[in-house]
C-alpha cells in the first residue's frame, strides 16, 4: 500500500436513496480500480462492504462502511452508507467527514425522497457534490427525465459533464463534455474502455450540454467570462480549471452517468472524483475547542500536532471496538499515543488499519486529512476527539437526532435481563440514533430508534452476536390520576389479637392542586392527637397507597393532604399502624374526591413538504391533537401541535405512510391532561383485566 499525503487523497461519502446502487458503485470502484479481484454484487452477498450477515440477508445496506482504493496515483477513500430512511442519519454522519460527497440517481426513477434529505445533510457540512445517475441500463431510463428531476429536486446548478451514449439495453459507454471524447466499454463488466470519437448520432446532443457547460464554467472568474465574451467558448483546459473552481466552491455540481452493475462509467466517475474534487487539505484549516471553551484554529497539515475526530464506531464481536477517525492535522502511527480529549483519558494503539470493508489493511502512518482506523481504543467512543496531550483541541460533535418510535423489550429467557443492557450498549456504541432507558412510572426497558426497522435490526443483531433473544411490545402509557373534588375522611386501624394490640388514628383533608404540583403534605396537629413519631408514618402510608391509585393502578398526583386530627393509644399504637391507617384514609377520600385518569400530552412538530400539511392537520385532529400553529421554511411546512401520547405510538409509519417518506417529527413531553370519560372507561377496564391475568398467573 503506498503512502499518500492529504493533497494526493480524496474522501468520498456515497449517499442517495436506498436501492440506487451505491454499494455497487463501490464495489465497481474497488475492481475497476484493482483493490478487488471481482466485481461483488449486493443479491449475492459478495459486496466489499455489504458484509454484515444482516445486511446481507437483508440486501441492504445498514451502517456506514469504508473502503478505498487508488486510481491515478491519487488514494480515494469512499463510505458508502444506507439509504433506507429508518438509517439514513448514518449518511448525515459520513458527511460530517467527508470532503465530496455522490449523490447516486436512479435513472428511471429520478430524484426520491432520500435523495433529497442527503442533499441537505450536504448543504449542512457544506460538502461540494457530484450527481451520479445510475442503473442508465435499466428498462425505462431516460435521460431527459433524471436531468430533469435532478435540476427541479436538488438545483438547475446541477449540470451533466457526461452525456450517457444510449440508455436502457442500448448504454454502452459516455461522452466526456469536457474532453469531447467517448468512452465506448466492454461488455464483460471489466470495467475496460476505448477512447473514441464522440458517435454521429450523439453529436448534437453533446454540443448542446457542452456550451450549457462552458457558459456555467466561464462565470468562474473574470478572465473566462472575458474570454468566452471574445472567442465564444473555452479551451478544454480553462473548462476542466475552471469546473475544478466551481465544484470547491458548490456553485456547480457535475451530474455523471454510469451502470454500476456493469461497470460502465465507473472508471471515469473515479476519474473525475481525482480531477474536480477537492482534497482534504483545501480548506487550508479546520476550528475546535480549547479546555477553556475558546476558537482555536489549526492548519490541515503534517507539520501541525495531531488530532483526529472519530466519526465511526464498529462493534466487531471478534475484534472488539474498531474506532473510524479522520486525521485533521499532524500524522498518526502506531507508535503514537493519541489521548482522548474529550473523556481526558490516553489510549493505546496496536496497528493503523485502512478498512476495506470488512478486511482491513496495516500501514505504518496516516497523514492530515486520510481516514483510518483503530482497534480496541479503551475508552474511545463515537464523537469524540482525539490529540496530542500537550496540545488539545476538542472538535464539535454531531448531534443525532431524537428517536421517532418505542418499544417495550423483554428478554425470552430469564436471567437475560443483564446481557440485555450489556448487549444493546455495545449496538449504541455503533449507533448513536438508538436509545435504551427505562421508563420509571410503567417499569418497562425501553428500545427506541428512527422507525420500526430501525430497532427490528437491533432486535435482530441482539440475537446473532450476543445471543440474546428478546420480544418487542408496544410500550405502556403512563397515565396517572388525579382528583377534581374535595374530602375529609377518617382512616382507623383497630386490631386486637392478644397481647399488644395495633391501633391508629388519623383523619385527613385532601384537595386538588394545579397541575404539575404532584404531592404536598401539611401538618396541621396540634394538642398532641397523634404524637410526632407517628406523623410521617401517616404520610408514608398515602405515599404508598398513591403511588397505586384508585382508578386503574396508576399513581395519583397533583393533590393535597392536610391531616388535622387523630388519636393513639399509648401500649397498642407504632409506626406501622399509623402507616395502615393513612393507606386507609387514602382509599377512603378516593371514594369521594372524584378520581379521574391523566394521560401524557406530547408537543409534535412535523416538517413535511406544504402539499401534504392539509392532510396531515385533518389527522391530527382525528388524534385528538390541538394544532397550534405553523411556520413555513422554503418548501417545508412545519406543523406544530399537542397530541396525548397514546394516539403517537404508531405516528412514524403513519406519517411515513401518508407523505410517501418525505415527513418527519420529533416530539417531547409536555403537561397532562385529563383523558375523555369514554376512553378512560376503556383504558380502566383494560387495566384491571391486566392486573386480574397477572394476579391469576402468580397464583
Amino acid at each position: 500500500m503506498n503512502v499518500y499525503d492529504g493533497k494526493s487523497i480524496r474522501n468520498v461519502a456515497f449517499v442517495g436513496h436506498g436501492g440506487t446502487g451505491k454499494t455497487s458503485a463501490v464495489s465497481a470502484a474497488l475492481f475497476a480500480s484493482g483493490a478487488v479481484n471481482r466485481l461483488g454484487s449486493v443479491d449475492d452477498g459478495n459486496a466489499p462492504t455489504d458484509c454484515d450477515d444482516e445486511e446481507i440477508q437483508r440486501k441492504m445496506t445498514i451502517s456506514a462502511k469504508m473502503a478505498f482504493c487508488e486510481w491515478n496515483k491519487h488514494k480515494i477513500n469512499m463510505l458508502d452508507t444506507p439509504g433506507f430512511g429508518n438509517m439514513i442519519q448514518e449518511a448525515r454522519g459520513a458527511m460530517r467527514v467527508a470532503d465530496t460527497a455522490v449523490v447516486v440517481i436512479d435513472c428511471a426513477s429520478g430524484v426520491e425522497v432520500q435523495s433529497e434529505k442527503v442533499w441537505q445533510f450536504a448543504e449542512e457540512f457544506d460538502v461540494p457534490r457530484f450527481v451520479l445517475v445510475n442503473r442508465v441500463d435499466r428498462d425505462r431510463s431516460s435521460f431527459d427525465y433524471s436531468l430533469a428531476s435532478i435540476q427541479k429536486g436538488l438545483g438547475r446548478t446541477c449540470v451533466p459533464i457526461q452525456i450517457p451514449l444510449g440508455t436502457a439495453g442500448k448504454f454502452r459507454g459516455v461522452a466526456d463534455l469536457v474532453r469531447m471524447k467517448a468512452y465506448l466499454y466492454e461488455s464483460d463488466a471489466s470495467g475496460k474502455f476505448q477512447e473514441a470519437d464522440i458517435p454521429e448520432e450523439f453529436s448534437t446532443l453533446a454540443n448542446e450540454h457542452r456550451e450549457k457547460l462552458i457558459e456555467l464554467v466561464a462565470e468562474s472568474s473574470d478572465a473566462l467570462m472575458e474570454k468566452f465574451f471574445e472567442e465564444g467558448t473555452l479551451s478544454t483546459g480553462e473548462i476542466a480549471e475552471g469546473l475544478k473552481k466551481q465544484v470547491r466552491d458548490r456553485s456547480v455540481f457535475p451530474v455523471l452517468y454510469a451502470s454500476a452493475t456493469r461497470n460502465i462509467g465507473i472508471p471515469s466517475l473515479l476519474s473525475a472524483v481525482v480531477d474536480y474534487a477537492p482534497d482534504p487539505t483545501f480548506p487550508g484549516t479546520v476550528t475546535g475547542k480549547a479546555r477553556d471553551g475558546s476558537d482555536i484554529v489549526r492548519r490541515i497539515s503534517d507539520d501541525e500536532p495531531f488530532s483526529a475526530y472519530v466519526f465511526k464506531t464498529i462493534s466487531d464481536p471478534f475484534t472488539g471496538r474498531i474506532s473510524l477517525f479522520k486525521v485533521y492535522s499532524g500524522t498518526l502511527s502506531s507508535d503514537t499515543q493519541p489521548f482522548n480529549v474529550t473523556k481526558e483519558t490516553s489510549e493505546r494503539i496496536g496497528h493503523v488499519i485502512l478498512m476495506q470493508g470488512k478486511e482491513n489493511v496495516q500501514v505504518a502512518k496516516v497523514h492530515a486529512g486520510d481516514i483510518a482506523a483503530v482497534a480496541k481504543f479503551r475508552d474511545t467512543q463515537t464523537g469524540d476527539t482525539l490529540a496530542e496531550k500537550n496540545n488539545p483541541i476538542a472538535y464539535s460533535q454531531i448531534e443525532w437526532p431524537e428517536p421517532m418510535i418505542s418499544f417495550a423489550i423483554e428478554p425470552k429467557s430469564r436471567g437475560d435481563e443483564e446481557k440485555i443492557s450489556t448487549a444493546i450498549q455495545k449496538l449504541i456504541e455503533e449507533d448513536p440514533g438508538l436509545r435504551y432507558v427505562r421508563e420509571p412510572q410503567t417499569k418497562e426497558f425501553l428500545l427506541r430508534g428512527q422507525g420500526q426497522m430501525h430497532v427490528e435490526v437491533a432486535v435482530s443483531r441482539l440475537k446473532s452476536r450476543y445471543g440474546v433473544d428478546v420480544t418487542l411490545k408496544p410500550p405502556k402509557v403512563p397515565y396517572r390520576e388525579t382528583i377534581r373534588g374535595k374530602a375529609e375522611v377518617q382512616g382507623r386501624h383497630k386490631k386486637q389479637s392478644g397481647g399488644h394490640g395495633q391501633f391508629g388514628d388519623c383523619k385527613i383533608r385532601v384537595e386538588p392542586l394545579p397541575r404539575g404540583q404532584d404531592f404536598q403534605f401539611v401538618d396541621e396537629i396540634f394538642g398532641g392527637s397523634i404524637p410526632k413519631q407517628y406523623i410521617p408514618a401517616v404520610e408514608k402510608g398515602i405515599q404508598e397507597a398513591r403511588q397505586k391509585g384508585s382508578l386503574a393502578g396508576f399513581p395519583t398526583v397533583d393533590f393535597k393532604v392536610t391531616l388535622y386530627d387523630g388519636s393513639y393509644h399509648t401500649v397498642d399504637s407504632s409506626e406501622m399502624a399509623f402507616k395502615i391507617a393513612g393507606r386507609l384514609a387514602f382509599r377512603k377520600a378516593m371514594e369521594q374526591a372524584k378520581p379521574v385518569l391523566l394521560e401524557p400530552v406530547m408537543n409534535v412538530a412535523i416538517d413535511t413538504p406544504e402539499e401534504y400539511a392539509g392532510d396531515l392537520m385533518g389527522d391530527l385532529n382525528g388524534r385528538r391533537g390541538r394544532v397550534q400553529g405553523m411556520d413555513v421554511k422554503g418548501a417545508t411546512t412545519v406543523i406544530r401541535a399537542q397530541v396525548p401520547l397514546s394516539e403517537m405510538l404508531t405516528y412514524a409509519s403513519d406519517l411515513t405512510s401518508r407523505t410517501g417518506g418525505h415527513g418527519n417529527y420529533t416530539m417531547a413531553f409536555d403537561h397532562y391532561d385529563e383523558v375523555p370519560s369514554q376512553l378512560a372507561e376503556k383504558v380502566i377496564a383494560q387495566a384491571k383485566a391486566a392486573a386480574t391475568g397477572q394476579e391469576e398467573d402468580e397464583d
